[in-house]
């Protein structure tokens, strides 16, 4: 199953990493239309063990894939395969 993250929910102030901050990633199956919101280590397990597939659409209309990531101090958290596009998923809309 794959789903498109479309929002986050992320704590204000600063991070020493940007996406340690996001809590929760809404998301969408648009394959059978169904719509859902989950904490980031539940995202973070379900990729990394679960071989779950979560991406993005850029503002070019490119799917990037988000990937299972692991701070130096172990903290789970997913973020994009592409550098670049970094800045867009932490530039998501909040979750309502």
């Amino acid at each position: 199953m794959a789903v498109r993250v479309v929002s986050i929910k992320k704590y204000e102030g600063i991070h020493e990493n940007p996406y340690l901050a996001i809590d929760y990633l809404e998301w969408v199956n648009e394959r059978i239309n169904v719509k859902g919101v989950t904490d980031r280590i539940k995202i973070y397990d379900w990729i990394k063990d679960e071989d779950g597939e979560a991406y993005i659409i850029d503002e070019y209309g490119n799917k990037i894939c988000l990937v299972a990531a692991v701070s130096p101090q172990g903290n789970k958290y997913v973020r994009t395969t592409d550098d670049e596009a970094g800045d867009y998923l932490l530039s998501l809309p909040d979750c309502a």
